[in-house]
């Protein structure tokens, strides 16, 4: 769905010309039609994130029309990998994805050169040690559940995050639908700025230990929801 630029500063929570001058210095991709300009949820949620920016509680409400994957749950369905190898963004993103609980038949090379893509276009780094490299459009596979894989790496590696700093964990999402893959990164991002998910992830917690942290966020998430508060 293309948002107005009304629409997308109201759920920034700026005011529209703020919104305007951060597309035309180019740091907000948006296309302009017939002198309006559109904008991608996807961009707008990488943006808002990369920023550290409150989200609207409407980024994910206009997303569950239909029953939609938990961020723990999906969590492990996509597995926590320790150790994974790599000294620059190539290889450790072929070392990700090879990890990733994909159907058989599905061409790997592939989502890595689209993943390698997206990183050209600038980096995924969310700040704090951590990355959430995903391709630019969702890439809807035939999966028969959302997954989302948590990458340890073997060692820090620079990854041009907006904070500087050396990367340590990447979180990677595999979704069988659009709608999924939105609701999935708006969760990611809203997780990875709560207190005990950063720390669970900086003690490179296993699989038990951080789907239970995530499952506390997504909870206090949806307690702060219903009394109306921003997450």
């Amino acid at each position: 769905m293309q948002l107005t630029s009304r629409e997308a500063a109201r759920l920034l929570g700026v005011e529209e010309p703020t919104l305007e001058r951060w597309i035309r210095d180019g740091e907000l991709a948006a296309t302009r039609v017939n002198d309006r300009y559109r904008l991608n949820r996807i961009d707008l949620l990488e943006f808002a994130a990369s920023r550290n920016l409150d989200m609207s509680p409407a980024l994910l409400e206009d997303l569950e029309q239909q029953a939609l994957p938990g961020l723990a749950d999906a969590i492990r369905a996509g597995g926590v990998h320790p150790d994974v190898p790599g000294d620059d963004k190539a290889a450790i993103l072929r070392a990700v994805v090879k990890r990733l609980p994909l159907p058989r038949g599905v061409d790997r090379t592939m989502l890595h050169h689209v993943l390698l893509a997206r990183e050209a276009l600038g980096s995924t780094g969310f700040g704090n040690g951590i990355a959430l490299p995903h391709a630019r459009n969702p890439i809807v596979l035939r999966v028969a559940r959302p997954a989302v894989a948590i990458c340890y790496l073997a060692r820090p590696v620079d990854f041009d995050a907006l904070d500087g700093k050396p990367v340590h964990t990447l979180v990677t999402l595999v979704s069988p639908s659009t709608r999924a893959h939105l609701h999935l990164l708006a969760l990611a991002a809203a997780a990875l700025r709560d207190p005990g998910v950063l720390a669970a992830l900086e003690a490179r917690a296993g699989a038990d230990a951080l789907v239970a942290e995530v499952a506390r966020f997504e909870a206090d998430l949806a307690a702060r929801r219903a009394g109306g508060a921003k997450p």
